[in-house]
């Protein structure tokens, strides 16, 4: 099992207002906070968002870069991929592969896909 993930950002009050929101929908809790970070935590594994020092911020992630690619989180059911698709889109927040959705995974892939003020790439899955 997954222990934590750390997330160095480039605007920590924007990342935390995105990845709030979003983890609570996912069931995530509030963990921990202090100045330049926050975290949320889902069983046993948590999320940490810390603000990158000014010296770091000159060259943007890009997910094709060595490194993460992105991040994929399980759904709980085709119902909550829908009204988290509706709820990106309401905060407009652009929705990746919009001619081939929620099935741009292949048929059988009943996802989102979407990327968070750094551009981290994001999909939510459905069982």
């Amino acid at each position: 099992m997954l222990h934590h993930v750390e997330l160095y950002v480039s605007e920590l009050h924007a990342s935390i207002t995105f990845w709030g929101w979003l983890l609570e929908e996912l069931g995530y809790e509030p963990f921990q906070e202090w100045e330049s970070g926050k975290s949320w935590k889902l069983v046993e594994t948590y999320l940490v968002f810390v603000q990158a020092d000014e010296e770091f911020l000159d060259i943007p992630y890009h997910r094709r870069r060595v490194g993460l690619n992105h991040l994929a989180f399980h759904a709980a059911s085709r119902q909550q991929v829908d009204e988290l698709t509706r709820k990106l889109e309401e905060k407009g927040i652009r929705i990746f592969y919009p001619e081939k959705h929620p099935f741009a995974g292949g048929e059988n892939y009943y996802a989102v896909y979407f990327e968070d003020p750094d551009r981290i790439k994001i999909e939510i899955v459905a069982p």
